[in-house]
């Protein structure tokens, strides 16, 4: 499927491949590496590539290192969403919230099913990343891990993961709402939330045996807590 996407991309015709190419529009595939689908597409403006990058690695990396409880939530969820799935990934939205499932898709390259694709319709959603940047999704936690790596050489780190994670969470959000659209909106939540909150654990958990305490003291709180 990453390669249909490609080969249709590329297809188009050349003055369609050049517009979009002079108005700053690229895009980025990602695949969840233990499935099939959905292929996401994360259609970004130029300027945002590196931010785009960072989407790319949370589907393609971290969705793999998070405990396997939390990705066995989604299982039923990723196996019946859209094959291909388009995130529209701009820096921020109007009414100021972190991200929508669209009714409809708005992206012109996948705006209506192509036989190259397997004519299924495609599914998409927009995530503001700036909004998502400022968010703290679990606050107390999220301020008391700052504190702790406030000392050491893996702030940067703790944050890009936690953005990384954060990005993902809200991915997995939406596409449960498209795939279960009654359900309401506090379980939908719960269980982004979960994955979120279990996924970052394991990460400090990970990064504290990799880390020596002697040498970073960016840990050097964990064993007073």
């Amino acid at each position: 499927m990453p390669d249909a996407v490609k080969a249709y991309l590329e297809s188009r015709p050349r003055w369609i491949r050049w517009r979009e190419w002079l108005a700053g529009r690229r895009y980025a595939l990602a695949i969840f590496p233990d499935r099939p689908k959905p292929v996401v597409v994360v259609a970004h403006s130029r300027r945002d590539a590196v931010k785009a990058l960072e989407m790319v690695r949370a589907i393609e990396r971290d969705w793999a290192e998070a405990p396997q409880e939390c990705r066995e939530a989604y299982e039923k969820i990723l196996e019946n969403s859209p094959k291909l799935v388009i995130i529209q990934f701009r820096r921020t939205n109007i009414c100021g919230c972190l991200g929508h499932r669209h009714m409809i898709v708005k992206e012109p390259p996948f705006a209506e099913p192509h036989d190259a694709l397997g004519g299924d319709p495609a599914g998409e959603l927009d995530i503001a990343f700036e909004r998502v940047e400022s968010w703290l999704a679990l606050p107390l936690s999220d301020i008391a891990l700052d504190t702790q790596f406030a000392a050491g050489s893996r702030l940067r780190e703790l944050q890009a993961a936690r953005l990384r994670l954060q990005l993902l969470s809200i991915l997995l959000h939406e596409i449960n709402h498209m795939v279960r659209s009654q359900e309401p909106e506090t379980s939908i939540r719960a269980r982004s939330l979960a994955f979120y909150r279990e996924a970052l654990a394991r990460y400090v958990e990970n990064a504290k045996a990799t880390l020596s305490l002697t040498i970073d003291r960016s840990f050097s709180r964990f064993e007073q807590d």
